[in-house]
């Protein structure tokens, strides 16, 4: 089975508008599949560095002197750089989909399609699971999350099927939990809203919110002047933090002008139209149709 079929690979490489020499960064190497094709744009003087918090990601890693990987979140990705001297580089790059490995692994309970334990982690020495999570948050924590993260609209229902559900028992399955909140949703939506709340659990477990923002702010000062910023988002939650950092160099998209009235960025727009898969693509490759990618150059 393959570990993972990158999305908007042409597409996402265009926009890193790759120079032989430069310096690059894969900040979700995951199955190497954009990594590997950045090394073909590369000279023998070019570099790219790549990131994963799983272990399991290094089975895929690129036997090629060019290439490094490093086990990290990539809210580290600065600390790194500055121990292997790299002061500055020409494009970053972060695909921020759950590798399809994930999906298809039942022990990590990334799934609704498994019935498998309720972990959820990405790096698997992280303290806090799904498990954790949905049997001893406060009913409003878990409520917060659910709306906030799963942008779901019965939140406060769905909180207070699941304390009540596990007052009788704990609630350990990635099974378990769909039975659970299944039942709060019509059989035509019912996938659908389940993997609203499996994202919304798989976000907190992660901190995925938090290291995104992090990593975000980390590339200005990392990225050279008319570097790239090449990110691929599959949420709104993502999409909308990216969009407004790439727009207005703040998360919440408020417009900070100068004396001359223009807006302050640290980046311009390369694509104001966010880019998405082709039909074909999303033929081919069904989870990718929720893929956005949004480029900036900085300024």
């Amino acid at each position: 089975m393959q570990y993972h079929v990158p999305a908007l690979l042409n597409e996402s490489i265009d926009g890193l508008n790759i120079q032989p020499d430069g310096t690059y960064l894969d900040l979700t190497f995951g199955g190497g599949g954009h990594s590997r094709e950045i090394l073909k744009h590369l000279s023998k003087k070019g570099r790219l560095i790549a990131f994963d918090q799983d272990e399991d990601a290094f089975k895929n890693s690129i036997d090629d002197k060019r290439f490094l990987l490093v086990r990290s979140n990539f809210r580290f990705f600065r600390n790194f750089l500055k121990y292997h001297k790299v002061k500055s580089v020409q494009g970053i790059l972060a695909d921020l989909g759950v590798s399809s490995h994930h999906f298809d692994s039942p022990e990590r309970g990334f799934s609704t399609r498994f019935n498998g334990p309720l972990d959820m982690r990405m790096n698997r020495s992280g303290k806090l699971t799904a498990e954790e999570v949905v049997n001893t948050y406060e009913k409003q924590k878990l409520f917060e999350l659910l709306s906030v993260y799963g942008e779901l609209p019965n939140a406060n229902k769905l909180a207070g099927m699941v304390c009540s559900a596990r007052e009788k028992q704990p609630i350990t399955s990635s099974e378990q939990l769909a039975e659970v909140v299944g039942r709060a949703f019509p059989s035509h939506v019912i996938n659908k809203m389940l993997a609203k709340v499996f994202q919304a659990i798989r976000i907190e477990v992660n901190h995925e919110m938090e290291a995104l923002k992090q990593m975000l702010w980390q590339t200005e000062k990392a990225l050279e002047t008319d570097g790239r910023l090449v990110v691929i988002s599959y949420h709104s939650l993502e999409d909308r933090l990216v969009k407004n950092f790439i727009k207005t160099g703040n998360f919440l998209g408020d417009r900070e002008v100068d004396f001359f009235g223009n807006t302050k960025s640290t980046f311009e727009q390369i694509n104001r139209k966010v880019i998405v898969p082709t039909d074909e693509e999303t033929k081919s490759n069904p989870r990718s149709r929720s893929a956005k990618l949004r480029i900036g150059r900085k300024l």
